[in-house]
């Protein structure tokens, strides 16, 4: 794990749909407190491992650019990915999260839990420092 980084929000994907109320829940979320956690991604693909739903917030909020927090996904043997209970899938591996998020395809909501070995950091970043010119810092 490194340092947290600021992306262009188009420059992330996707690889599972999102749930509409939650949606609505994290919407709110980030207009009263701006970015509170990061979004967890795969440093070399740039999919979205954990945040779908900050990510779709932020987007639907017109935010150019989202925190986001780069793992070494197949080479880090501490991230772990399993399926959901009654998601429809007995298993899951990581290359089939990556093909997913690389095809423009999404998975089911709640199909893939991804287990880290770290405590996702807290930040404090209000939403107009993220609306500016798109560029990947």
């Amino acid at each position: 794990m490194e340092g947290i980084e600021t992306l262009d929000i188009g420059s992330l994907r996707g690889h599972e749909e999102v749930i509409p109320s939650n949606l609505e829940s994290r919407t709110a979320k980030l207009l009263e407190r701006g970015f509170y956690k990061p979004i967890i991604a795969d440093r070399s693909s740039l999919v979205i491992l954990d945040g779908h739903h900050k990510w779709t917030a932020a987007r639907d909020l017109g935010l150019a650019r989202v925190p986001v927090l780069l793992v070494g996904y197949l080479v880090d043997g501490g991230v772990e990915v399993d399926v959901w209970p009654d998601c429809g899938k007995d298993s899951i591996t990581k290359q089939e999260v990556l093909e997913m998020g690389m095809s423009g395809d999404l998975f089911p909501p709640k199909t893939s839990r991804h287990t880290l070995p770290f405590k996702i950091p807290s930040i404090s970043i209000p939403l107009n420092d993220l609306i500016g010119p798109r560029s990947r810092t």
